[in-house]
């Protein structure tokens, strides 16, 4: 079970082609895919105020239209530079961390079992999140302020580094880590569906002779995986949005007090389907997204000299 010399020496030698492949791969799927992530973020927002009486039934399309007719195409991709400073962290620590943890615990000629992919992908995923919790942070606070820059209100940042530099000053260091446990979470289920269901359909298309090791299998193992990410993280993907857009308002006071609270609010007054707000343009988001991530990653390392992930 223990790895072999040899593999350190594999890893520690090819390791950093291995994360700037993976860093230019995601941010090129992150700038492809970003206004429907965008769509997805301000849809889970929607109608947090609902027990004021102020908020109306809506859909994606609406959403991305009303995005769109206020602030112009251009308004689709507000909050793209937090978001690609997250992906030169997030993805390259989870993809490179998975194949490292998998590589390690296969046995000679053995192959690694589902449960064990499945725990490798999502602890990848925590210490991933972990790292770029606050530049994750900041995207959802900038993706956020489109609906005050529409309501004729000065938004509440300028830039990604601005952000950075007011949460800090106003709330603390470890105000940049706020929504850090829901995300962690929604981390380590993505990751657990993502790289483990990607793994697993990859090598079932391939051994039963669906498809060869190309484009098509990827495809099919990026389907696969997206609906099963998806499935798995959104509700966690929701409570992390709302905790990490709350800033706190009048007399100190903040919507949330934890997770478990937003949770409770959440479900009392908008119902349990609430916490799959967002399911349709998440697994839209995610499909593209892995479409273009697998299949430009896997094209890559194989110009790189690299073997099929």
């Amino acid at each position: 079970m223990k790895p072999t010399q040899e593999h350190w020496r594999e890893w520690r030698l090819h390791a950093p082609a291995k994360i700037l492949v993976t860093s230019i791969t995601a941010m090129a799927a992150e700038t492809t895919t970003f206004p429907i992530d965008l769509t997805k973020t301000r849809l889970q927002l929607h109608g947090e105020s609902r027990s004021h009486g102020s908020s109306h039934p809506t859909n994606a399309f609406r959403v991305a239209s009303e995005i769109v007719r206020r602030q112009g195409p251009l308004g689709l991709y507000k909050g793209l530079s937090p978001a690609i400073l997250r992906h030169m962290f997030y993805t390259p620590i989870r993809i490179v961390g998975y194949e490292h943890l998998r590589n390690s615990l296969k046995t000679d000629g053995g192959s690694l079992s589902l449960p064990a992919r499945a725990i490798s992908g999502g602890l990848s995923g925590v210490i991933a999140q972990l790292v770029a919790s606050p530049a994750d942070l900041v995207k959802v606070r900038m993706q956020a302020d489109g609906r005050f820059v529409g309501q004729g209100f000065q938004p509440r940042y300028s830039g990604c580094f601005d952000a950075l530099s007011k949460i800090a000053r106003e709330e603390g260091v470890g105000g940049l880590w706020k929504g850090v446990f829901p995300s962690v979470q929604r981390a380590f289920l993505v990751n657990m569906g993502e790289l483990a269901c990607y793994d697993q359909a990859k090598r079932f298309v391939i051994s039963n002779q669906i498809s060869e090791d190309n484009i098509y299998a990827h495809t099919l193992a990026s389907i696969m995986s997206g609906l099963s990410a998806t499935a798995l993280s959104c509700p966690a993907d929701v409570i992390k949005t709302r905790m990490m857009n709350q800033s706190e308002i009048k007399e100190g006071k903040i919507m949330y007090s934890s997770s478990y609270d937003c949770l409770v609010k959440t479900v009392k007054v908008e119902g349990l389907r609430a916490l799959w707000k967002g399911f349709f343009p998440t697994w839209a988001r995610l499909g593209p997204w892995q479409f273009v991530f697998w299949v430009s990653y896997e094209k890559f390392r194989k110009i790189a000299g690299f073997s099929s992930f």
